[in-house]
């Protein structure tokens, strides 16, 4: 008999409750997240021979617990906190929402979902994800010190700066500026300082994006061959994807990263909807990858042109690239996996993968397809063809 061992997690707490598989509750407990609560907690759940720790948002809040149970050698499920939220509702019968209250609907949800991620705590994704973080950090913080710079620069010089500023170009416009009052001296050293906060800025982010390249080859993967995939966006991909088997075929996948339509039909009208959901992080990265494909003649942006030329709008052009990248990608992904997996001995290749399931031409792909549905059988995907 597996007991569900459900978890609301918090940074010094956290309150388990355990079902059997009928529902019924077993135990109960709220404990600290220190050392001693941890052992406490973990010998509550020992008690059973037969357990599955289900933790809501094991990529967030709940990492910390998750990655520590795994290293004890605990069986850990991720429980997604929407999933969670639904069956609360449902299980409550209205929005009341305490601790005991979450652990509850965590462990009802992995009761009732038997497909949910298993967590498996790879020091190396581990890293690529703390470090595409990082650089994700750097990337948002160069943006406001920019946008302070430019405030600035437009009451000390008419009309201001250019858009795309560099710290170079930023201290070459102030170099002639000679400060004719308080206001204007003070103006001027806060630019000085922002410019030397751009210029150490920059300094790291070069320096993230080395080691991420680093980490990314030697992890044998080759998403950076793909036509807008950097340093960053691959940590991105291999660190939230992890096994990309853990999808049944690339519609999945597209589900899973939010690129898939919807499927809204009703009666005999047929139609799809714009997915909101799906990894946010993931879909970014895709959109990413199609604007700079469209920046330049790439394979990606003929798909666009022809999805445009058959009526299609600029934003429904866009989104039906993504959709095709992504099928990209998981190809790419399967296919290094499949290489990492049959490297022989001294690291050298094996049997060698398909070479057109690396092909990162979108146009390759048969069809935009929705997610299928639980009661539908997805068809077995072949790789896209060069």
């Amino acid at each position: 008999m597996t007991v569900i061992i459900g978890m609301d997690p918090h940074k010094r707490s956290a309150t388990i409750e355990a079902l059997d598989p009928t529902g019924k509750i077993l135990t109960t407990g709220r404990y600290t997240t220190d050392n001693p609560g941890y052992a406490e907690m973990l010998t509550a759940g020992q008690q059973f021979p037969d357990r599955i720790w289900a933790v809501e948002g094991c990529n967030g809040i709940g990492r910390h617990l998750a990655h520590r149970l795994v290293h004890d050698g605990e069986t850990v499920i991720d429980v997604p906190a929407k999933l969670s939220a639904q069956v609360r509702v449902f299980a409550t019968g209205n929005g009341r929402k305490t601790d005991p209250v979450d652990a509850h609907s965590v462990a009802l949800a992995a009761l009732h979902a038997p497909n949910l991620r298993r967590v498996e705590a790879d020091p190396e994704l581990i890293a690529l994800a703390m470090l595409a973080d990082r650089r994700d950090e750097l990337g948002r913080s160069r943006t406001e010190t920019i946008c302070r710079l430019h405030r600035l620069l437009l009451e000390l010089i008419p009309g201001g700066a250019k858009t795309f500023l560099s710290a170079r170009q930023a201290r070459e416009l102030i170099a002639p500026i000679t400060p004719s009052d308080a206001a204007a001296r003070v103006r001027l050293r806060l630019v000085v300082e922002l410019i030397e906060d751009l210029e150490t800025i920059d300094r790291k982010t070069r320096a993230a994006d080395k080691e991420l390249r680093q980490l990314v080859t030697e992890r044998g993967s080759t998403l950076m061959d793909l036509h807008g995939i950097g340093p960053s966006s691959a940590a991105r991909l291999l660190a939230d994807t992890g096994d990309i088997r853990r999808f049944r075929d690339r519609d999945r996948f597209a589900s899973w990263n939010g690129t898939a339509p919807l499927d809204a039909s009703s009666g005999d009208q047929q139609r799809h909807r714009l997915s909101r959901a799906g990894n946010r992080k993931i879909n970014r990265v895709l959109h990413i990858m199609a604007i700079v494909q469209l920046r330049n003649r790439t394979p990606g942006r003929v798909y666009y042109d022809g999805r445009r030329a058959g009526g299609k709008t600029s934003m429904e052009a866009l989104r039906a690239l993504k959709r095709r990248l992504s099928n990209v990608i998981y190809a790419r992904m399967l296919a290094d996996q499949r290489r990492r997996e049959w490297a022989g001995p001294g690291g050298q290749s094996g049997t060698a993968t398909d070479s057109s399931a690396t092909g990162s031409n979108p146009h390759t792909d048969p069809s935009d397809k929705p997610h299928p549905g639980p009661n539908k059988q997805a068809n077995p995907t072949p790789a896209p063809t060069s």
